[in-house]
């Protein structure tokens, strides 16, 4: 069984210490492809581990003194090996923050069910929608703050290009201490935009073909995860830094369109026609098929359901 993506959308957010107070939205429209390739963890090594979806769209907060993702900026938000929860909730530390960084909204509105949100896989059919989140860092350890009053001093700003990327593609970057909101670690001192990812998948089409009081969630991500926790997001900076740094700098007014998300009242963003950004497609790099009735997920993912973390196969050490 394969659901279908009902929609997907970016948040950005302009944040600092402070609540948020601008934000854009960006509906994401369909993949530009569907493919194992991932040139955030594996550049240069074609096929991934396993299928991804790409899309053209981002959502994040912003606010005065924030910067924009510098050329060639790469992050990385959840655990793909992952299939359970190590941390307490809320302890605070980044360990624990990139876990309670993915979650979900079982949306049930269309029925007199409640809703309900969680961390793994919900037990129950999401009659509105199985709504998927992911959190993105946006703190940066590309420059240095001194503690003076009127003197911020770049000590790095020869080396800036070596911080847009970590070899985990994580420890250049750190969560806000409350995820939302809240303030950056000394180590990255960096206010950046705020990405806030969602997905809504259509898993009630399939709701004839189990029953929630005797089975379990019969969905699985194309990690080979039963358990959801693998659920993640990379980001590779495609946005004109000039451009984004002046949406962030100018559309932010909360007394106008500009603080209440609409994007097209930033006149520095040009916002595409969702009718048009549906031609845009690109053609995939692996010759292999990615929907429809498989006999196995795409590479080599078997069903791992922890709760240690799952082993990460490519094709070329798969055991099966």
């Amino acid at each position: 069984m394969k659901p279908t993506p009902l929609y997907a959308s970016v948040l950005v957010a302009l944040t600092s210490s402070l609540p948020a107070h601008a934000w854009f939205r960006v509906a994401c429209t369909a993949p530009l492809v569907s493919e194992r390739v991932d040139p955030v963890i594996s550049p240069n090594s074609n096929p991934s581990n396993h299928v991804h979806n790409r899309g053209d769209g981002d959502k994040s907060n912003g606010g005065p003194g924030l910067k924009a993702f510098p050329p060639g900026f790469k992050m990385l938000s959840g655990n793909p090996a992952a299939r359970s929860q190590k941390y307490p909730r809320g302890e605070g530390s980044q360990g624990e923050l990139r876990e309670r960084a993915v979650f979900w909204s079982c949306l049930r509105y269309t029925t007199s069910n409640p809703g309900y949100d969680g961390w793994g896989f919900p037990t129950t059919d999401c009659e509105a929608g199985f709504n998927a989140r992911i959190h993105m860092p946006a703190c940066w350890d590309g420059v240095v703050s001194i503690p003076d009053s009127t003197v911020i001093k770049i000590v790095q700003q020869l080396n800036l290009q070596k911080n847009v990327d970590s070899t985990d593609h994580m420890s250049h970057v750190a969560y806000l201490s409350q995820m939302d909101n809240g303030v950056c670690p000394s180590t990255h001192p960096v206010y950046m935009m705020k990405l806030f990812y969602e997905v809504t998948w259509d898993v009630h089409a399939f709701a004839s073909r189990w029953n929630p009081a005797v089975d379990k969630w019969p969905f699985v991500y194309s990690t080979g995860d039963p358990t959801g926790y693998s659920w993640h997001g990379d980001f590779q900076n495609g946005w004109d830094t000039t451009a984004l740094q002046n949406a962030i700098d100018q559309c932010n007014n909360p007394n106008d369109e500009t603080g209440q998300g609409v994007t097209e009242a930033c006149s520095y963003l040009t916002v595409v026609d969702a009718n048009v950004a549906n031609q845009c497609k690109i053609s995939p790099v692996i010759n292999e098929q990615t929907d429809g009735s498989l006999s196995r997920l795409p590479g080599c993912n078997p069903i791992q359901a922890g709760p240690g973390d799952a082993t990460l196969y490519s094709d070329s050490n798969c055991p099966f």
